[in-house]
């Protein structure tokens, strides 16, 4: 299966292909829409058939544009863990937990430096909420179905952090791990809750 990757260095945004369409995995910041759109155009992929966004947890660099993609395109749907949802309709990440280590805190404060240190991302509307499919125990197989894959609940960098693996072997975890600076042996660089990153990692 052909993975495309839409983001940036900073921020990956996944497409892969369904029979339909396409499945989105995380959005990026909140003025990244265009960029995705344009990345996109370059691999010949049509937004309009997008399908599904799978969100891996409401955070503000991976839930930005939900809410200005599905304005844009309203045949989308959104796929998220039920606990997102209070996170979407608040448009802030939560403050639980901390850093990682003293690279991610440096890493922290630069991020303030550059204006996004109260994690703020657009609140989603009431319209798209209605599009937004939560995944529970009655829904998870036709989900899974959909999304050619299998979800897992990967709590510990934020209490509605999933992950997904694709039926050939691909796995998206959001920030459940992390590659690359500032995290170091793929720890992400914030925890909201270390006992339950742990569980995870073992998962």
């Amino acid at each position: 299966m052909e993975i495309w990757n839409v983001g940036n260095r900073i921020v990956n945004t996944y497409i892969y292909q369904i029979e339909d369409g396409y499945i989105m995995i995380d959005t990026g910041y909140d003025n990244g829409l265009n960029k995705v759109l344009k990345k996109m155009e370059k691999n010949n992929l049509k937004p309009e058939n997008i399908r599904y966004i799978f969100l891996t947890h409401a955070h503000d660099d991976h839930a930005g544009f939900i809410n200005e993609i599905m304005n844009k395109f309203p045949k989308i749907k959104l796929i998220c863990n039920s606990k997102s949802i209070e996170v979407l309709k608040k448009g802030q990440n939560p403050f639980e937990g901390g850093c990682s280590s003293k690279l991610a805190l440096f890493f922290c404060n630069i991020i303030k430096i550059f204006g996004r240190g109260k994690h703020l991302f657009p609140i989603i509307s009431e319209e798209n909420l209605k599009r937004t499919i939560s995944i529970n125990e009655a829904n998870k197989n036709e989900i899974e179905k959909i999304l050619k894959g299998n979800v897992y609940d990967t709590p510990g960098h934020t209490k509605d952090s999933i992950s997904l693996m694709l039926n050939d072997g691909k796995f998206f975890c959001g920030d459940a791990s992390m590659n690359g600076l500032p995290s170091i042996n793929k720890i992400t660089i914030w925890i909201e809750n270390k006992k339950e990153y742990v569980e995870s990692w073992k998962k």
